[in-house]
């Protein structure tokens, strides 16, 4: 159940790529961390059933082996038989258990590392979240200004060569007021 959780999560950060609304995809990363945490809250939930079912099976093996020793001490040997058979059916149960037990808490540890890197890159997305749709709306603006005809300053080529003419035309007439000057000069000496 953790891992279809976890999968949304990846898959609505693989969604965010090629962003195209960062709100929603902020809203898809709250709401997988939300069923993360109440998955990890009825995985916990779990843990404590087992280990409250572990703990009655721990008490029904000890009472069993208790009624076989007592039935031991009066001779009864049906009861001890039975009392055996019951004994070995909860060590069965009670090894079963603590198996689940151990795997559930593993699992636990798992989901919760999990969670918190979920949560983290999450906190991280609505923290870049601001300066990132600025960039990408004024990114749009740009663009609907240059399909409508408009040019882009610093891109536009026709822009860069007239700005390029401008120039060179200045210091021409920087040379040529220069050289002007230097005339002058001769014709006094």
């Amino acid at each position: 159940m953790f891992e279809r959780l976890r999968d949304a999560f990846r898959a609505a950060l693989d969604a965010a790529t090629p962003p195209g609304d960062l709100r929603d995809l902020a809203r898809q990363m709250r709401e997988a961390v939300i069923e993360a945490k109440v998955a990890v809250g009825e995985m916990r939930d779990a843990l404590g059933r087992t280990e409250r079912e572990l703990a009655l099976e721990r008490q029904r093996h000890a009472d069993a082996e208790r009624r076989g020793r007592l039935a031991a001490e009066i001779q009864d040997q049906e009861t001890v038989e039975i009392a055996e058979r019951f004994a070995a059916k909860y060590r069965e149960r009670v090894a079963i258990l603590e198996r689940k037990l151990a795997a559930q808490k593993d699992e636990l540890a798992l989901a919760e590392r999990d969670l918190e890197d979920m949560h983290a890159q999450l906190k991280s997305a609505e923290r870049d979240r601001p300066s990132a749709q600025a960039g990408r709306s004024t990114e749009a603006a740009w663009r609907d200004l240059q399909s409508a005809g408009g040019a882009r300053p610093g891109i536009d080529l026709q822009d860069e060569l007239l700005k390029a003419e401008m120039d060179r035309a200045q210091r021409e007439a920087a040379a040529e007021r220069q050289l002007e000057e230097l005339k002058k000069k001769m014709r006094k000496e």
